[in-house]
């Protein structure tokens, strides 16, 4: 059997951070995995498969890539910092020289074009901004099916909560929009360089046939934020905001079976949904 690939420890991160001249930015959500044991168990977690092509936003300075390439995988990577997408193939090019990757210097909030309709996607996403940037993803990239993020473990339980409750809220429904989403683990803060502040958890989703067509969405969307921007008040209080005042707001509810007097927090996706529908 063959010996398991050479993974970026602690040394390895710190000499390429001082190599690039790298001071890591809470800004740019830049805390670098510096385990390999915690790499592997993303990458198996993620169920990432020889020859998959995996997209992977923000790699950094590659600790998580070189993971994806020991198990076959074809990577793109996304990574905004010129420097450490410059870097990047170089640190592959050492230590696993007949990988398969494909770096963009880009912003992942804008990106709209992938190479090689990846099929899975995997990352340790920034905590200021991972809801958005995965719902980006799964908008504009249908060709995704499953994927693992790592995220602030406040936020990765927001996304995978169900309704009823107190964490329940407009991350949940949105992403349930796409799919099916479950927590897969926590990860300790000790094995990231610089140590964030907060946990950090696994979250896996695997996607599901949209329930509705892209105007549908969008208008669930508005409806889900209306909710939430007044969590606490009746939908016939929080909605009128969208569907024009209190009565008219009631009948839509009423239409779609839904109780005016329910709060965001009750309902599904599929029942805002309805509510647009009704």
């Amino acid at each position: 059997m063959a010996e398991p690939a050479k993974l970026l420890g602690p040394a390895e991160i710190r000499d390429l951070a001082e190599l690039l001249g790298l001071q890591p930015t809470k800004k740019l959500g830049q805390n670098f995995v510096i385990d390999a044991n915690t790499v592997r168990r993303i990458v198996k977690a993620a169920g990432v498969t020889t020859g998959e092509t995996v997209v992977e936003i923000g790699p950094g300075l590659g600790s998580l890539t070189l993971g994806l390439l020991e198990v076959g995988a074809s990577i793109v990577a996304v990574e905004i910092d010129r420097r450490l997408a410059t870097q990047l193939p170089l640190t592959v090019g050492l230590f696993a020289p007949e990988a398969s990757l494909t770096v963009l210097t880009a912003d992942a909030m804008t990106i709209t074009e992938l190479p090689g309709a990846p099929t899975g996607l995997v990352a340790n996403l920034p905590y200021n901004i991972s809801v958005p940037v995965l719902l980006h993803f799964l908008e504009y990239f249908p060709s995704i099916v499953s994927g693992l993020v790592m995220v602030q473990a406040e936020v990765g339980q927001r996304i995978a909560a169900s309704p009823g409750s107190k964490i329940y809220g407009s991350p949940s429904i949105k992403a349930a929009w796409y799919g099916d989403w479950r927590t897969a683990g926590q990860v300790s803060r000790q094995v990231f360089w610089p140590v964030p502040n907060v946990d950090s958890i696994l979250v896996r989703f695997d996607r599901h046939e949209q329930p509705g067509m892209e105007q549908e969405r969008l208008a669930t969307f508005a409806l889900v934020d209306a909710a939430f921007q007044q969590r606490r008040k009746m939908l016939r209080q929080s909605l009128s905001v969208v569907l024009g005042d209190s009565g008219a707001a009631s009948a839509r509810l009423e239409a779609a079976g839904i109780a005016p007097t329910a709060r965001g927090e009750e309902l599904t996706v599929d029942d805002f949904l309805a509510i647009v529908r009704a």
